[in-house]
């Protein structure tokens, strides 16, 4: 099991991964490829806002995550909002996501908190993060699209 930065030579597997996680109950809705291209090209220019991990499993692409980075005063510095975690059917269960958790404290330091959405309809992943010591807010997030 390795996870690593991803790199431009990770694009045919990381636009395949999004692809594939869009398509699963874990998510509310697909996106539109153009998303997903323009994030690879974001991670690709800076690191500064996001940042992505390959999970590789005997020299193959295992899953990705995307983390996006902010600064919040309410946690009292770098906050890490954990964007997307996917794990192939085929590599799960063998302990990526506690490995990504814990290679993510190391690549970020410096990071006050770690944020992140689920849905109710995945309850392994909810325990997982429950077993990591993630929380639930008890307050409501909104947006709005601009």
């Amino acid at each position: 099991m390795q996870i690593r930065r991803i790199r431009e030579n990770d694009r045919e597997d990381y636009i395949s991964l999004v692809k594939t996680f869009y398509d699963t109950d874990a998510v509310m809705h697909p996106i539109p490829e153009k998303y997903i291209t323009d994030t690879f090209q974001e991670l690709m220019r800076c690191d500064t806002f996001a940042r992505c991990y390959i999970f590789e499993h005997e020299g193959k692409t295992a899953g990705y995550a995307l983390t996006a980075r902010t600064f919040s005063q309410e946690a009292g510095g770098l906050c890490v909002f954990v964007e997307e975690v996917f794990v192939l059917p085929e590599y799960r269960s063998m302990g990526f996501g506690s490995e990504f958790f814990s290679y993510l404290m190391r690549d970020e330091p410096d990071v006050k908190r770690l944020r992140l959405e689920v849905e109710e309809e995945n309850p392994r992943a909810i325990a997982l993060y429950k077993r990591m010591g993630f929380n639930f807010l008890e307050y409501l997030q909104m947006y709005k699209e601009v």
